[in-house]
């Protein structure tokens, strides 16, 4: 360690100890060093990995470089080893650079905070690396990609779960909400209440206890009328942050805003007056808390 002489006019450098200690320096230190190797990835990746980018079950085998990759997380900090894997790994995330600097500036910002993600892919070591010292939950429907997910990179909190909507029955769902999720004598919740289909009553403790500050929905599948779509998620969504207990926001962004579903009820339940920002595909929105929600409502 040098120091400056005590005849200098400049102040003694910090001790690295004393930069350790203040958690919120280091996240910050730590999230500048992972966006500077994403930028650089970015840049110099060509558009051929585009192909990539939509994953399936059983397009990822288990390599010997993945097997390192896994292995070192026992003995280096996740972030240092999520530097290395996206160096060393073909496959890009799936947000442009663009899309990406929406959730990574307000993480810059706030954490570390709650960071919940519905679905899961080649992005999520690069969200978990972005919110060091933060909780960073991933809710993923396909058992076969969550199992894949955990074993390249243990370190991540990955649950299953399990959706009982079809994307075929957007249109039936959103005409009848009001009467099955917003009746006179209903309750707005999520947990437990089985008789509004939109409501995600079945997650985890953990997401009904906690407030969360970043939402991120990028998931579940929802491009034939067979798969879940994500009309659950984004009503499921604007409740946790209409219902938020603390002081804040909550930001939520949604991507794949380029389909009619996503669209219609996003505007439906996250409310076009707290749309802040529209990159590519992504939105992004702000939403308060509410007092009195059962009787004012989403928007």
């Amino acid at each position: 360690m040098q120091y400056i002489r005590k005849d200098s006019s400049r102040k003694r450098l910090p001790p690295i100890s004393i930069l350790i200690g203040k958690p919120r320096l280091t996240t910050v230190l730590v999230i500048g060093a992972v966006a500077v190797t994403f930028l650089i990835l970015y840049l110099t990746r060509s558009s051929s990995n585009a192909s990539l980018l939509c994953y399936d079950s059983s397009d990822m085998p288990f390599t010997k470089a993945d097997a390192l990759i896994a292995a070192e997380f026992e003995k280096t900090p996740s972030p240092l080893v999520a530097i290395l894997h996206y160096v060393t790994s073909p496959v890009t995330p799936q947000l442009s650079l663009a899309e990406a600097r929406g959730p990574f500036d307000i993480l810059l910002s706030l954490a570390p905070c709650n960071f919940l993600i519905f679905g899961s892919g080649h992005d999520s070591l690069m969200w978990d690396s972005f919110n060091p010292h933060g909780t960073t939950l991933f809710l993923e429907e396909d058992p076969k990609w969550l199992r894949s997910i955990l074993r390249r990179f243990p370190v991540l909190d990955v649950r299953i779960m399990r959706y009982g909507t079809r994307l075929s029955d957007a249109d039936a769902l959103l005409s009848s909400y009001k009467e099955d999720c917003w009746g006179a004598n209903v309750t707005v919740r999520l947990k437990g209440n089985e008789g509004c289909k939109l409501a995600l009553n079945n997650m985890p403790e953990e997401v009904y206890s906690k407030d969360w500050d970043i939402i991120l929905i990028d998931g579940p599948r929802g491009y034939e009328g067979s798969l879940p779509g994500r009309m659950a998620v984004i009503y499921s969504a604007a409740v946790m942050a209409r219902g938020r207990k603390n002081p804040g926001v909550t930001h939520v962004f949604v991507h794949d805003m380029d389909r009619k579903v996503e669209r219609t009820y996003a505007k439906e339940f996250l409310c076009l007056k707290y749309k802040v920002s529209e990159v590519r595909r992504l939105w992004h929105f702000v939403i308060p808390p509410a007092i009195n929600f059962d009787d004012h409502g989403f928007c």
